[in-house]
């Protein structure tokens, strides 16, 4: 059973949409990308895929019901989203911008 993770940018390079793009190439993943404006709120809901999102820029809080825990991305940062893992999520003050993969 794959788990959720976070994975912060590690640092080597700047975590710009070049560098997130490459990642995700290297990885052999398809993506598209997303933004909101500030506030915008996704209500709780689950998708029958694995996510793989990516802050391209900004900021982005998501819920997880089951276990109370909020986990913030912020630029660079991955998450690791199992399918069927109910999740809400709050966008920060200055918008996000997302790649986002499908396992």
């Amino acid at each position: 059973m794959q788990k959720l993770q976070v994975i912060p940018w590690p640092g080597d390079e700047p975590a710009t949409e070049t560098a997130i793009r490459r990642r995700l190439n290297d990885e052999g993943l398809g993506y598209y990308t997303w933004a909101n404006g500030p506030g915008d709120f996704y209500g709780e809901h689950t998708h029958p895929y694995h996510k793989v999102i990516y802050a391209a820029r900004g900021s982005i809080t998501f819920h997880l019901p089951a276990s109370g825990e909020e986990i913030t991305l912020r630029t660079g940062d991955r998450l690791e989203l199992p399918a069927r893992t109910a999740h809400s999520a709050l966008v920060g003050p200055e918008g996000v911008a997302c790649f986002e993969a499908h396992l």
